[in-house]
């Protein structure tokens, strides 16, 4: 069913491929590439604990071990440098970590980004609730430079992302589009940083980078890869595996 609505996505997301398909090219790619199966990978993901985002989770990504969850509001990865150190040590020693991140967004039947219709709802609620909560308040003017409080810590966290980007996304031709790519810039920041300040007894960290779409109830979901590196620990080199991906 969601193959009927690539074309809808590809007016946002040119490269964008079916969930299913993205996890099943992932695979293939590190297998021919690395040699590895997916028993052999420690899958950890950085994404948004919004319920969408666990009812659309591609079921083959069950076939890696895990997924250790890092992200809370909007995919950021709250867990931290903890977090990352935790799950780095579940890795088979002859195998890969592979991190997924991605910030998520909605769309609609129509081509409407920032909201779905939901499962036993008739009509369309925010996707993502937190990102479209923060936008409202930086339109609004209501950001206050430096607040972050223990009672809200995430939508403090991602408002103050947002604040620090103000120009870029309010002068933006589609908002909540670009403020998902702010979004997505501070993942990718952030995941860089956790990886170099943690060990891994395993052969490659993968780092897999995007912005996961979720459609409809009926659309289901689809995916943009923006990274797909592979670091091969022993040698400490980086290798892009994107062309191997979209080829």
């Amino acid at each position: 069913m969601n193959t009927q609505h690539l074309e809808t996505v590809h007016q946002w997301y040119p490269a964008a491929k079916t969930t299913e398909d993205t996890v099943n090219r992932l695979l293939d790619v590190i297998e021919e590439n690395l040699g590895l199966k997916p028993n052999q990978l420690m899958h950890a993901d950085s994404m948004c604990c919004d319920d969408v985002n666990a009812i659309q989770y591609p079921p083959r990504a069950y076939e890696m071990l895990g997924p250790f969850h890092m992200g809370g509001l909007n995919g950021f990865p709250f867990a931290g440098i903890t977090g990352m150190n935790a799950f780095a040590h579940h890795v088979p020693e002859d195998g890969a970590v592979i991190i997924f991140y991605a910030p998520h967004i909605g769309i609609t039947k129509d081509g409407s980004l920032g909201e779905i219709s939901r499962i036993g709802q008739t009509g369309h609620s925010p996707c993502c609730g937190a990102a479209k909560g923060a936008l409202g308040k930086l339109v609004a003017g209501q950001i206050v430079e430096g607040n972050i409080t223990s009672l809200d810590f995430q939508m403090n966290t991602i408002e103050q992302i947002f604040l620090h980007h103000k120009d870029r996304i309010l002068d933006a031709e589609n908002q909540i589009f670009e403020a998902t790519e702010v979004m997505y810039e501070a993942i990718d920041d952030r995941i860089e940083v956790l990886v170099k300040q943690t060990n891994y007894p395993c052969k490659y960290v993968i780092l897999v980078g995007a912005v996961f779409i979720n459609g409809d109830r009926d659309m289901g979901s689809f995916c943009q890869y923006k990274k797909f590196d592979c670091i091969d620990l022993e040698s400490n080199e980086r290798k892009s595996l994107m062309k191997e991906y979209y080829g």
